[in-house]
């Protein structure tokens, strides 16, 4: 289907995109973390708090690559206004 739309259609729809994302990893992290808290208060919980703590550091790692996507698309926009606003004013001095 040629006209379905995506969130990828755009640098703005993929910002939105990645900024959902980002979002669902601070929640999810924060969530694990509770879940660290409470396993580490848990006798004989040891190989499930070495897990938990695994998937930290993973959402960690996740985040930072969100960030740096974003950070990414945030300098491909700029790029692009910078672009499209050349190109509007050569066409306004050549019109004029």
């Amino acid at each position: 289907m040629a006209g379905d739309r995506t969130p990828f259609d755009s640098i703005e729809g993929s910002l939105e995109y990645l900024d959902l994302l980002r979002e669902v990893i601070e929640k999810t992290r924060k969530d694990v973390e509770g879940d660290v808290a409470a396993a580490a208060s848990e006798e004989g919980a040891a190989r499930r708090l070495e897990a938990l703590r695994l998937v930290v550091y993973k959402l960690d790692r996740l985040a930072f690559h969100m960030d740096a996507g974003h950070r990414a698309l945030n300098d491909l926009r700029t790029l692009k206004r910078l672009l499209l606003g050349g190109r509007q004013r050569d066409s306004d001095e050549s019109g004029a």
